[in-house]
């Protein structure tokens, strides 16, 4: 049966081959407060834009036990839990937040596991759908860190495993371990260094589920082609930046995050939004 909600117009995915996801998901990061450390200013909101993207179709929740921390999954298990049938949660290792909310790397094998289990605990789920594992570096060694994860999938707690912050030497040795169905780097229409690593997951069946897709570090992806092309469209810059990343490759997932309902149906709205090759064309003028 074709899915016709509108977060999937821009066609599915089936992460490792049995998990259908529309292309455009929702990440969960922006659920809880600044830098995503304590809680959202306006939880109620918050709730409302999560409900609002599962309405839209969304089926593709990217979380975080270290967002809040603890707080985003716990939001997750009281407001969605028992999950839908067809929910995929897919969740990251690697990391954790100090007292004061700074970010912080937990790659020992009893960490990894200590945080598998932390996952499972506060969104009340007997396995996790998909567990990234998160590198400090893109060149970070992962033989020991990803062989844990691995076993924990072994022993039934996670159905998939992932990769984020990752490069292609390391993406070809998680797969010498297990098989991987993800990778989450940053990437967006002005910073495409991943276009090789891109293109060689697409061609090996993994998902490329770029984070930072508008623009990082508080500078959101501005440019006059951008603005040109969202004019003709009548859309926004950012559906843009979103659409093009859809259109880049079938293998790319979206996860744009927001707390605002409207910007949740925005976002969604962008799977719709058909590039035209002109428009293409005149975009890659941004990651010149």
């Amino acid at each position: 049966m074709t899915d016709t909600t509108p977060a999937a117009a821009a066609g599915t995915w089936a992460l490792g081959g049995d998990l259908t996801v529309p292309r455009m998901g929702y990440g969960t990061m922006q659920l809880a407060g600044r830098n995503a450390f304590g809680p959202h200013r306006d939880p109620d909101r918050a709730v409302r834009a999560l409900r609002r993207a599962l309405e839209l179709g969304v089926t593709h929740l990217d979380t975080s036990d270290y967002y809040g921390p603890h707080l985003v999954n716990e939001l997750l298990r009281r407001t969605l839990a028992p999950y839908p049938a067809g929910l995929v949660l897919v969740t990251k290792v690697g990391g954790r937040r100090d007292d004061r909310g700074r970010w912080l790397t937990a790659l020992a094998p009893d960490e990894l596991r200590a945080a598998v289990h932390d996952n499972l605990r506060r969104l009340g789920t007997d396995r996790l759908d998909v567990v990234n594992l998160r590198l400090a570096t893109p060149g970070e060694p992962l033989a020991e860190q990803f062989t844990a994860l691995a076993e924990l999938r072994e022993q039934g707690l996670i159905r998939h495993l992932g990769l984020s912050n990752a490069n292609a030497e390391r993406l070809a040795e998680a797969r010498r371990i297990a098989p991987v169905v993800c990778v989450q780097n940053m990437y967006n229409l002005a910073s495409r260094d991943d276009d090789p690593l891109l293109d060689r997951c697409a061609a090996d069946g993994v998902a490329y589920v770029p984070f930072f897709p508008l623009g990082g570090g508080g500078r959101p992806l501005a440019h006059p082609a951008l603005t040109a092309v969202a004019a003709r469209h009548g859309a926004s810059a950012q559906q843009v930046g979103l659409a093009w990343l859809l259109h880049r490759s079938p293998a790319v997932l979206v996860i744009p995050g927001s707390s605002d309902p409207a910007h949740v149906e925005e976002n969604v709205a962008a799977a719709a939004l058909a590039l035209t090759d002109a428009d293409l064309a005149e975009l890659e003028d941004v990651g010149g």
